[in-house]
């Protein structure tokens, strides 16, 4: 197989994998068998491109690839079977103990809890690490061409949005919602997902690089990012607008340095208005369609900034329970995928509903409480080394599309503070393609060496 022939594949494989995710992994982990076909998908991945995933390992950042082991040992360790007075001895194992001597079982168990949680966990990590290897041998407008298949899957979101806002707009929900027809969901279960990849797709749509010079090019790009803010407006997720100050402030920061650039090629002063004229117009044509939108929907608009006064957050109740979890489970943790069963020892009465907390509703809390210091301890590493890929980026050709990658990287950290958006297969997925642009970004350098 040739060169080009070989580089057309990888491209295929990473966008089947990108199409499988979007359409069947926005709904969590109580939709199995949607998760086993995103999973087999990114294992036939694997298969196809052992090749670019031998050199993904000999060509990525160390850095990267010791974090990306270590990510896979901590579920890995905690499903090993241990001896008795090992496992008993573990921060909260107590319970389980007793559970087991009232049973009569005894002998070697895992340091989780319930390991066939743990399992599944694990076996969910396969989603993000098949993106990042089969894209990793990308030549760099292929790597670009799939950034601008995420901006196009934005869009599709959009046009989903559109019907799903209409009366009948249930019919067309992929899962159970509870206000059907009040707010945009896409293809996932949950609106803030869908507000969080679209921000993504807001980035990618201002910082990609154009497949090919055209002077609509910019109005283009605007015209989709303004449509693109739209939509998570309308998703009514106060996360999600809030997180989409991180791509327009980047897009402001490349218009100005792109002012710039332009300013220093030309001392023509009439050429030198020409950019700033441009990026006027841009910025009135977002004004533009956003008025529009207030003026076409002003109640929708209007609950979406409602929202931000809730003062009655179920949220911070399940938070006080979950830090007594924490403490009861720290340092060991009680193995990944278990929260919803240990927390239910600790949640208080006072705090009882008709429905289980599920989620944390803050993933670091759930972190802490699933993997102990050993979990935090590794966020805290990759936040360490997404900036440091981040700032090795400024020198590479495709730095705007590192930083964009980093931007979705960045929301997804601030909005597990008060959410989950890494629990499902499809932002997964789509957090490896972007941890893929921002290492590209940042060896690129190296790589056009070799």
């Amino acid at each position: 197989m040739n060169k080009t022939a070989a580089d057309r594949v990888s491209l295929i494989a990473l966008v089947a994998l990108l199409l499988v995710a979007f359409a069947f992994g926005g709904g969590g982990s109580r939709y199995g068998l949607a998760n086993l076909a995103v999973q087999l998908t990114a294992l036939t991945v694997l298969a196809i491109r052992g090749d670019s995933a031998r050199r993904f390992w000999r060509e990525s950042p160390l850095l990267l690839r010791l974090l990306i082991a270590a990510t896979l040992l901590v579920p890995l360790a905690q499903v090993i079977p241990l001896p008795e007075q090992v496992w008993k001895a573990l921060p909260g194992h107590d319970l389980v103990a007793r559970a087991y001597e009232a049973a009569g079982v005894g002998g070697w168990m895992t340091w989780s809890v319930n390991p066939l949680r743990t399992m599944l966990a694990l076996t969910a990590l396969v989603t993000p690490l098949a993106v990042v290897m089969a894209g990793w041998s990308l030549p760099r407008r292929e790597l670009m061409l799939a950034g601008w298949l995420v901006v196009a899957l934005g869009i599709v979101t959009t046009l989903m949005g559109v019907v799903q806002l209409n009366p009948a707009g249930d019919n067309v929900l992929l899962y159970a919602a509870r206000d059907p027809g009040s707010f945009l969901v896409g293809t996932f279960a949950n609106r803030n997902s869908t507000a969080i990849l679209l921000g993504f797709c807001l980035a990618l749509a201002c910082l990609l690089p154009a497949p090919r010079p055209h002077p609509a090019a910019l109005w283009v790009r605007v015209a989709v990012a303004s449509l693109l803010v739209v939509a998570i407006v309308l998703t009514k997720s106060r996360t999600g607008l809030a997180l989409a100050v991180i791509p327009l402030g980047l897009a402001g920061l490349k218009a100005w340095a792109w002012m710039l650039e332009r300013r220093r090629a030309t001392a023509d002063k009439r050429r030198g208005l020409n950019p700033i004229l441009m990026a006027l117009g841009a910025v009135a044509l977002g004004a533009t369609a956003l008025g529009g939108l207030v003026i076409a929907a002003p109640g929708r608009v209007g609950e979406t900034l409602e929202r931000f006064e809730a003062k009655n957050d179920p949220r911070r109740y399940i938070w006080e329970d979950a830090a007594y979890a924490v403490d009861r489970y720290w340092p060991a943790g009680s193995g990944m995928g278990t929260f919803d069963e240990v927390f239910q020892i600790d949640e208080s009465l006072e705090n009882l509903t008709l429905r289980t907390a599920g989620r944390a509703h803050n993933d670091y809390i759930e972190l802490a409480i699933e993997a102990g210091l050993a979990g935090m301890t590794m966020a805290a590493l990759w936040f360490v080394a997404c900036l440091v890929m981040a700032w090795q980026a400024r020198r590479s050709q495709i730095a705007w599309a590192g930083w964009a990658g980093g931007a979705f990287l960045l929301a997804i950290a601030l909005q597990s503070i008060t959410d989950y958006p890494l629990r499902n297969q499809a932002i997964l997925a789509f957090a490896g393609f972007a941890l893929l642009l921002l290492a590209r970004a940042a060896c690129e350098r190296e790589r056009d060496a070799r």
